[in-house]
């Protein structure tokens, strides 16, 4: 039985044009961004950080085999879609922190949800590498 709501829909219609509202838009952009090698591990990096600030050269410290040019890169892309804000201190020599704003911090739900997936079934992810490497050889 499907139940009908005031505007003549069944909750299955409803429910199909809430999934196809969440389809990834390439387009925009922004699964690009979060898809890319280095923006999560900036976002993990600046959530984890005490006083929710980081200098540049402490992140890329803190983030192994990132280039500078990566870095400041991630960083303007990351400020631009105002996940990051940038604070530059006009000091001798020059000092620029990093923090999550309130939108950056929101992705952090589901970037959560995805690492507990990854615990879940590392095991077996590792074990499809194992068997597919040794086919391959």
């Amino acid at each position: 039985m499907i139940l009908l709501d005031n505007s003549g829909q069944s909750k299955t219609d409803r429910q199909v044009k809430r999934d196809q509202a969440f389809l990834p838009q390439p387009a925009n952009g922004i699964c690009g961004r979060l898809g890319d090698k280095w923006t999560v591990q900036v976002i993990w990096r600046l959530s984890l950080a005490e006083g929710r600030k980081l200098r540049f050269s402490h992140l890329k410290r803190d983030i192994d085999g990132i280039t500078q040019r990566m870095l400041t890169l991630t960083l303007r892309g990351l400020e631009r879609d105002g996940f990051v804000r940038r604070h530059y201190f006009p000091e001798v020599p020059p000092r620029v922190e990093y923090e999550l704003t309130e939108l950056g911090a929101g992705i952090l739900v589901s970037l959560q949800g995805l690492n507990f997936w990854i615990r879940d079934n590392f095991s077996r992810i590792e074990e499809n590498r194992r068997i597919y490497d040794e086919a391959g050889e």
